[in-house]
């Protein structure tokens, strides 16, 4: 008995250690942090045509700070435990514009950055902030959202045990524990008036932006 104990751990620590894929199934997998809100949000609670668009756009201050050298400050806690970037990828092929902001085309991560009170938009290209947008809403994620929106990875008998094997040793071994990244989603569409709605799922949250595709 005591020996097919230890084949069972061996076989365990085989896995945990060279099931690279599984590693990055659990990665992709929908998760919430642990300080989710558990209250239900329904869908549509809330849509960009609840508000006036335009007078919206006018209201909001063109954002009058900038960071360091460019570099965004919470970036390194917000990678610190994964391989790959946690924002959205916004791929952009004609320019965009919020007020005297041009934004170019390019590649960009979204990263949703609080300011002295307010909630921004970094426009993050090669590590550098290159833009920052204000936003006008912020919510929770409605329940079930990213499990309904993002394909859900199917694992093997191996990997399925695998799994269970982590969450027990989670659940008794507090610095074996790992940090799920945010889950994100990112949406976008036109609206009258070549104004452009943006909003950006980034773990518990969504974030609400507006840009035109000819400056007003």
């Amino acid at each position: 008995m005591k020996k097919l104990a230890v084949y069972i751990f061996i076989i365990l620590l085989g896995t945990f250690c060279f099931n690279v894929s599984a590693f990055s199934a659990e990665q992709k997998a929908a998760s919430y942090p642990e300080d989710v809100d558990t209250q239900e949000i329904l869908d549509d609670e809330y849509s960009p045509e609840d508000i006036d668009i335009e007078k919206m756009y006018r209201d909001l201050p063109v954002p009058n700070f900038k960071y360091m050298h460019n570099i965004d400050p919470g970036e390194y806690q917000d990678t610190m435990y994964s391989t790959w970037s946690p924002y959205p990828l916004f791929r952009l092929t004609a320019p965009l514009f919020f007020k005297t902001i041009a934004i170019e085309p390019g590649y960009y991560l979204l990263t949703p950055r609080e300011h002295d009170g307010a909630w921004y938009i970094l426009f993050k290209e090669a590590g550098k902030v290159k833009y920052i947008v204000p936003c006008y809403k912020k919510e929770m994620v409605p329940m079930d959202f990213y499990k309904n929106n993002l394909p859900q990875v199917k694992m093997t008998k191996v990997q399925l045990i695998r799994e269970k094997f982590l969450k027990v040793v989670g659940k008794n071994v507090k610095s074996s524990k790992r940090q799920p990244i945010p889950d994100t989603y990112l949406e976008a569409s036109d609206m009258d008036n070549n104004f452009i709605s943006i909003i950006v799922y980034w773990g518990n949250y969504r974030y609400y932006f507006v840009l035109r595709s000819i400056q007003l």
